[in-house]
């Protein structure tokens, strides 16, 4: 099994309100990454907040699975990995999926093709891969979730995945929307508004 966890935690300082509470259509951030994992089937599925926890735990209602709070999340994304991996489920875990809210466009077709990378190539590590470059989400096998909970909380997974270049099998997509990092007001304007206001 594959387990999923969405961190939500961060302080959205330069958007000026929760990210996790952007829309993408009718849905938040949240519930659009977890809508398509679900449509993936990932059923094991937890979300970690922090700042503006409160606000955002009123807004989902409709979810299902774990909800998480970092209470250091100051100490940046490492932090919350390590609070959803005390709670994922255990049992037949295989690996997890690593889906920061603020790169919200992923795809059914995205993480099938992960999943099935993982699956049959038999790497521990899988990176999607767009012109290049790394995005995300990144998917990290049980053997490497121990070392991922020493890694230096300033560098957090990209510490495991420097130490093992073997075990990592970068995915290449033509998915642009692993490159998208939603940072800002300007940023959700131009990356999410105008492209979705479009198709």
């Amino acid at each position: 099994m594959v387990s999923a966890m969405i961190l939500a935690a961060g302080e959205s300082s330069r958007m000026g309100s929760p990210k996790a509470l952007l829309k993408i259509g009718q849905k938040t951030f949240l519930q659009y990454i977890a809508d398509v994992l679900v449509s993936a089937r990932v059923l094991d599925i937890v979300v970690v907040l922090g700042a503006d926890a409160s606000e955002i735990q009123k807004n989902l209602g409709w979810f299902r699975g774990k909800i998480l709070i970092n209470e250091d999340w100051q100490k940046g994304q490492l932090s919350s990995i390590l609070v959803g991996l005390r709670a994922v489920e255990q049992k037949d875990l295989h690996g997890i999926l690593i889906c920061p809210v603020d790169c919200p466009l992923i795809t059914q077709h995205l993480i099938v093709k992960m999943l099935h990378q993982f699956w049959t190539r038999h790497k521990p590590i899988v990176v999607p891969v767009y012109k290049g470059r790394r995005g995300h989400p990144v998917l990290i096998g049980r053997a490497f979730l121990a070392e991922l909970e020493r890694a230096p909380i300033e560098i957090g997974v990209r510490a495991v995945l420097w130490n093992h270049p073997d075990d990592v099998l970068e995915y290449q997509t033509e998915d642009d929307g692993v490159l998208t990092n939603i940072d800002t007001p300007e940023d959700y304007q131009e990356k999410i508004v105008k492209r979705f206001s479009s198709s």
